[in-house]
């Protein structure tokens, strides 16, 4: 009996740092009403007050949402106004060697843009989040860097032995983020489980990462259910398709 829907945010529920559109704000509407949901990404908690708070309705609902920032390494619930349950941020020494590896690894690896729109490395207090394209990029622009991941993933092997000491996950259309060992959506997942004492193998994890070093790879390594999507609109079937597997009070009918 599944009991909890996870979703991670961009290239899942929304294009990359783009707001949810009205479809999807209209199907996790219905999906809050008679389920519990929480979204897990690599954003910090601004991106999802403008990707996906903003767009949803207000009231009772939200107490049904839970929000993990920056890859499950921040917590946040909703009672009557958002609250953050923890935050595991790195030391201003730790946040310097992640960056500096971040840079010489780029430099090494030949695939440094030559246009960027904005800054490309951003420190979210619990994660360092390096964008190849800037924070500013267009969607356009950063679906063409890196579509079958391999420019990162050469980046992501040297930086792994720059600093081994933390975790290296490809994220988003053009990121790399980099965060406390251990502390990734496995961990987040872990963390709904003990926040909200709900099973592993009663949720069910939604994201277009789900594969060997996609920053949506822990989820499933932490044993949830995992159905991989390519995009938004494969992500609203999906939805559409939990709610139709739910009975009249909210319950996954018999055998889901």
């Amino acid at each position: 009996m599944k009991k909890l829907i996870v979703f991670d945010l961009d290239g899942t529920l929304a294009e990359s740092k783009a707001a949810i559109d009205k479809q999807m704000s209209e199907r996790l509407a219905a999906l809050l009403t008679v389920a519990k949901v929480a979204i897990i990404s690599g954003g910090d908690w601004p991106q999802f007050e403008k990707q996906v708070l903003s767009h949803l309705p207000k009231g009772k609902k939200l107490k049904n949402l839970s929000i993990l920032p920056t890859c499950g390494t921040k917590f946040f619930q909703y009672k009557k106004e958002w609250k953050q349950l923890y935050a595991e941020n790195f030391t201003d020494a730790e946040k310097e060697k992640i960056i500096a590896s971040l840079n010489k690894a780029v430099d090494a690896s030949g695939f440094k843009a030559a246009k960027t729109w904005g800054e490309t490395i951003e420190d979210r207090g619990s994660q360092v989040t390096y964008s190849a394209l800037g924070q500013q990029a267009p969607l356009d622009e950063k679906k063409k860097y890196d579509p079958d991941f391999k420019k990162r993933d050469k980046i992501k092997k040297s930086l792994e032995k720059m600093i081994p000491q933390f975790a290296v996950n490809l994220g988003g259309a053009t990121s790399i983020d980099v965060t406390k060992k251990g502390i990734d959506k496995k961990y987040g997942i872990h963390k709904l489980r003990d926040v909200l004492d709900i099973k592993i193998s009663q949720m069910i994890f939604i994201g277009d990462a789900i594969f060997p070093g996609g920053n949506d790879y822990p989820a499933k390594q932490a044993g949830a259910f995992s159905i991989r999507v390519k995009d938004p609109d494969e992500t609203k079937t999906v939805i559409e398709g939990i709610i139709a597997c739910l009975d009249d009070d909210g319950h996954f009918k018999k055998g889901f």
